[in-house]
């Protein structure tokens, strides 16, 4: 994780066969050293939602970085060399964001999101943090509704499958408020 979104690549200076390649001049931090050198004072605390014990927070703190990796650089050269032709070698920036509980010595959990920059950190957290009401969806399309019961071997039948409980799953979302 490159820790500024402002940090460029150099271009190596002996061409390799598919020309030259650019290169950060520094290796990338991990993200625990990289949310831990922000320190302490850089997280901020915040409440993401009343759970049933009352409110649910914690502190967090969010900056701007470029992620790197094969696994964030592959699909970015090739999207880019899909659409231009050539890829810059620059990553673009995301925010990184990461959880410090009081309790905890050290950051706990970690997101990356490709928001807009001047999305506000409330909101960053309150998006990472609806994992719950998905998995909570989640279970009621399978136990409440029979998601897992399709027994077809063909891709129309789970076609139709899926589409008939998504529609139950609205249904009683929107209208009666049962889910």
């Amino acid at each position: 994780m490159h820790s500024t979104p402002d940090r460029q690549p150099r271009t190596a200076r002996a061409p390799s066969a598919a020309g030259p390649q650019p290169r950060y001049r520094h290796p990338a931090p991990s993200v625990a050293a990289l949310a831990t050198g922000l320190g302490q004072e850089a997280f901020t605390s915040l409440t993401w939602r009343q759970g049933s014990r009352g409110e649910l927070r914690s502190r967090f703190a969010a900056v701007r970085v470029r992620p790197a990796g094969n696994a964030v650089e592959r699909p970015i050269r090739a999207a880019a060399s899909a659409e231009q032709g050539w890829w810059d070698g620059i990553l673009p920036d995301c925010w990184l964001m990461a959880e410090w509980p009081e309790e905890a010595e050290a950051p706990t959990d970690y997101w990356l999101s490709n928001l807009p920059a001047d999305t506000p950190i409330a909101d960053l957290v309150r998006l990472a943090k609806v994992r719950w009401r998905i998995e909570h969806d989640y279970r009621e399309l399978k136990h409440g509704l029979g998601l897992d019961h399709f027994e077809g071997r063909s891709w129309p039948g789970w076609h139709h499958h899926v589409t008939l409980v998504t529609a139950a799953h609205a249904f009683l979302t929107e209208v009666t408020g049962l889910v």
